[in-house]
């Protein structure tokens, strides 16, 4: 079973946020690049399908400017076979993004998507969803576990998802979207020769136009602010000045 894996180019998470001087947008000069956290968790879980026999080839893909071909070869040392870059410099939504990817599941035809259940950068939450939708594909998101064999029928994924009530098991029918949570796996690093390996490896380059795709955006980003910094807190010696505090102060009394 041929498995694609979605990643993305982002800030990295240890990074401190600037916005430009002209709240413009944020400010990239020299910030530290690195995959989406949640993308690194997909593609842990492609490898290990892989090292269970499930998988027979992971392709690693993303979206974005030239730059991005490094997550891309850091997807190739963690493990997958080839990778494929839809280069374009344009900021690109969600719907045009799964467009995008619908039209590289068309050409390679796999078995499984896994992508991170949403990006720390715009932290949307929606681009495997309208990937299954235009696919026509069933969708198993927030994945905490995702189970072939023992039990499962052949041609289904048993997807395990976090809900806001507890656990929901659901079968998928393969071809069929994944999104990963955070306790789906723990990535693992890469090692030296692996990243020397990944050099080698097949990348393919397509753009957005051979797709038949337009990323032409439908919104316009206005203004870019630091959130408020929050004031500290402070200690009462007693109820009553609590309930003097919100009747007086807070005025939610």
């Amino acid at each position: 079973m041929k498995v694609l894996v979605a990643v993305k180019r982002v800030i990295d998470y240890n990074v401190k946020i600037r916005v430009k001087p002209d709240h413009s947008d944020v400010d990239l000069t020299n910030v530290k690049m690195a995959m989406n956290p949640f993308c690194e968790i997909a593609v842990e879980e492609a490898v290990r399908l892989k090292e269970k026999g499930v998988a027979t080839e992971i392709v690693a893909v993303t979206v974005g400017p030239k730059a991005a071909q490094e997550q891309l070869r850091t997807a190739l040392a963690l493990g997958a076979d080839r990778a494929i870059h839809v280069e374009t410099e344009e900021r690109v939504e969600s719907l045009a993004v799964a467009k995008l990817l619908k039209g590289v599941v068309d050409e390679e035809q796999p078995g499984l998507v896994i992508l991170g259940k949403q990006a720390i950068d715009t932290d949307n939450n929606q681009t495997g969803q309208m990937l299954a939708a235009l696919a026509n594909m069933g969708q198993g998101t927030f994945a905490s576990e995702v189970a072939f064999g023992d039990g499962v029928e052949e041609g289904e994924v048993r997807v395990t998802r976090e809900i806001d009530g507890g656990l929901q098991t659901v079968a998928l029918k393969l071809p069929a979207v994944v999104t990963t949570d955070l306790r789906l796996n723990e990535p693992r690093y890469a090692k030296l020769p692996d990243i020397m390996k990944a050099k080698k490896k097949p990348l393919d380059t397509r753009t957005p136009e051979a797709l038949g795709v337009s990323v032409a955006s439908g919104l316009s980003l206005l203004k870019v602010e630091t959130p408020a910094e929050r004031k500290g807190g402070i200690k009462l010696g007693s109820v009553d000045e609590l309930i003097d505090k919100l009747k007086n102060e807070a005025k939610v009394l």
